[in-house]
């Protein structure tokens, strides 16, 4: 989460899909330090009640619920469950990304100090999704495969973008998707396929 580290959440399995909800974290110190209380420690949670909703009321993109769109505002009421119907939105941009992983494996019930964290593929969702922001509509991990004689495994995600409000040219994604590449090798240490 941007403003806390370590951050943890709860996972749940549902569908075939995880919802991200209780996210929570130490606040970052620079926080803190800008707000004259250097000297404190604090804890940001939240409940992540929209991926429940999402699930409640069969939402699709956590986006919509940020929107202006009346098309989206107008199919819900009080006290009433509805399911959302799709409208139509505009254009996705698919880009993919294939590293090689790290040699260093991710262990569950260890504690990483951050610039000591090994790759972790929730964290590269969270990172993508932080270099992309509200351009990011869903990741999807394509293809896991290790390579028989080296042992090194490589991930091939494909990440969707799409504007809500406008359409995205292809020259301003091919530019956020540079980004992304450049800033996920520095941050996860990982190799370009």
């Amino acid at each position: 989460f941007p403003f806390t580290d370590p951050s943890t959440e709860l996972e749940i399995f549902y569908n075939g899909d995880w919802l991200e909800v209780l996210g929570c974290g130490v606040i970052h110190k620079d926080i803190l330090k800008n707000c004259d209380m250097a000297d404190h420690k604090g804890w940001a949670f939240g409940m992540g009640l929209e991926r429940l909703a999402m699930v409640l009321f069969a939402i699709p993109d956590i986006r919509l619920f940020w929107s202006d769109d009346e098309r989206f505002k107008k199919q819900f009421k009080s006290g009433k469950i509805v399911k959302f119907k799709p409208y139509s939105k505009y254009p996705a941009c698919y880009k993919d990304i294939t590293f090689w992983l790290p040699d260093r494996p991710y262990h569950e019930n260890e504690f990483y100090e951050h610039e000591d964290r090994p790759y972790h593929e929730n964290e590269f969702y969270e990172h993508v999704r932080e270099c992309g922001g509200d351009n990011i509509e869903n990741i999807e991990l394509l293809d896991k495969w290790t390579n028989p004689k080296t042992k090194r495994t490589s991930h091939c995600y494909r990440i969707n973008y799409r504007s809500m409000d406008r359409n995205l040219t292809n020259t301003e994604v091919d530019i956020a998707q540079n980004e992304l590449i450049k800033s996920t090798v520095e941050k996860f240490n990982v190799e370009l396929r």
